[in-house]
């Protein structure tokens, strides 16, 4: 068994997931897998409004997956009877459009606006998942925790990178946006392992064999 897939399969407690990203749907089938194993899950980037919105919490223009509220509200009715802590953001920067030229604003809740949109975590939440993700033995994290790409929206997936990099567990970043906050930030060698392959790391993530791992164990 490769160190990959140990950390994966076999990962130091606590373990915490760190998901975000804008689709709840390509995710749910590692939530529902971690919600069984994991000590916390945390949330971030666009798919934390399909939480939101099966709470009935207003979402302004915020980028939502409507086929992804259903899914996001059994999760949240799984999490009230595990043991994992489903941790979702408490407070949000907006934007009125996805630009780094709009006006910006936080707000110390979740509730977004009409004519705004949620487009990073806020301070308290990134401050929040940097403690849990420090406090961890292993750390999985897969998807930015807002929209880095834009400099006034970077904050938070900026600091859960700097969390990771800094973490005295073993970590592993999976998915292509992840990876290039990492190297946009300079932090990318500070990392256990990282791989591009985001449908390939959830599905690993989640569980399935991989034919290739699977070579590797016979190997």
């Amino acid at each position: 068994m490769t160190e990959l897939t140990r950390a994966v399969e076999s990962p130091e407690r606590p373990l915490a997931v760190v998901l975000g990203g804008a689709k709840v749907s390509d995710k749910i089938g590692v939530i529902e897998r971690f919600l069984e194993v994991a000590d916390r899950i945390l949330i971030g980037g666009a798919m934390c409004f399909s939480f939101f919105k099966a709470q009935g919490i207003g979402t302004g223009n915020s980028l939502v997956e409507e086929e992804g509220i259903g899914m996001a509200a059994e999760a949240l009715g799984k999490a009230e009877g595990s043991e994992c802590e489903l941790m979702l953001p408490v407070d949000l920067v907006l934007g009125e459009s996805f630009d780094a030229g709009t006006d910006r604003r936080e707000v110390d809740d979740v509730e977004v606006p009409e004519g705004w949109m949620g487009l990073d975590i806020g301070p308290r939440t990134a401050a929040a998942y940097a403690d849990a993700v420090a406090a961890a033995g292993t750390v999985l994290w897969n998807g930015p925790m807002g929209a880095f790409e834009l400099e006034p929206f970077a904050a938070g997936t900026r600091t859960v990178a700097e969390a990771v990099a800094a973490a005295p567990g073993t970590t592993v970043v999976g998915g292509g946006d992840s990876v290039a906050a990492l190297h946009e930030f300079g932090l990318a060698e500070k990392v256990d392992w990282v791989s591009t392959g985001g449908g390939a790391s959830l599905e690993l993530l989640e569980g399935k064999k991989l034919p290739g791992v699977e070579a590797l164990r016979d190997a």
